[in-house]
């Protein structure tokens, strides 16, 4: 009689034990899945019923001050002759248009030298046009510096650094530059272009809409 007690507790202990770790294993389970890390128990981020919005390229306007001009939309060799044809100013700006043919206005400073300064612009993995053309003249491809615009003016096959070489810019006319002749018309530069770029080179956002005027 007394073994028949002792079995049915030992049995009865054992049955719990079973139980209790079978709602253990079980909540575990629920809450964490099959990760030990127990990711799924974490708490969740608190949500908003707005979703999140991907941030502004641009800045917000202060109070008081004008907003930010959407930039317009013009082709890489577009911009640099519009640039050319008006004189290649330095600081004054210069109107062209875009490829939507919305009059717009850019700057030499702004718009068109990172043309110039900028790599990976061009195509993808294109080295800056200063890699090649920088302002050491002695290193540099064609002793021509595209570094300033006071270089870019200087032209190409320079002595010195104090002497001007061959106009690259035509004189103020685009089509007779060395620029568009090694942009556009042989489409070589910058160094390593694929051939599959287009002419014109790619789209870029650049300069402002002119304000229509009354």
């Amino acid at each position: 009689m007394r073994d028949d007690v002792r079995t049915v507790i030992l049995g009865l202990i054992a049955l719990f034990v079973v139980v209790v770790s079978g709602w253990v294993i079980f909540v575990f389970g629920v809450g964490c899945g099959l990760s030990l890390d127990c990711e799924k128990g974490a708490r969740l981020p608190e949500r908003t019923p707005i979703p999140t919005l991907i941030p502004a390229s641009l800045p917000l306007a202060a109070p008081g001050e004008q907003e930010t001009k959407v930039s317009c939309q013009v082709t890489a060799v577009d911009l640099i002759g519009a640039w050319v044809n008006a004189g290649y100013p330095e600081s004054d700006s210069f109107t062209f248009t875009d490829i939507n043919e919305k009059d717009c206005t850019a700057t030499f400073a702004g718009d068109v030298q990172k043309l110039f300064l900028e790599g990976n612009l061009w195509y993808s993995g294109a080295p800056a046009c200063t890699t090649c053309h920088s302002a050491e003249l002695n290193e540099a491809t064609a002793s021509m510096d595209l570094s300033t615009y006071e270089g870019m003016l200087a032209g190409s096959r320079r002595a010195s650094s104090d002497e001007t070489g061959n106009d690259i810019l035509g004189n103020g006319v685009w089509e007779d530059s060395m620029l568009y002749t090694q942009l556009y018309v042989k489409q070589v530069m910058p160094f390593g272009r694929p051939p599959e770029v287009p002419a014109e080179g790619p789209v870029i956002f650049a300069g402002s809409e002119v304000e229509a005027t009354n």
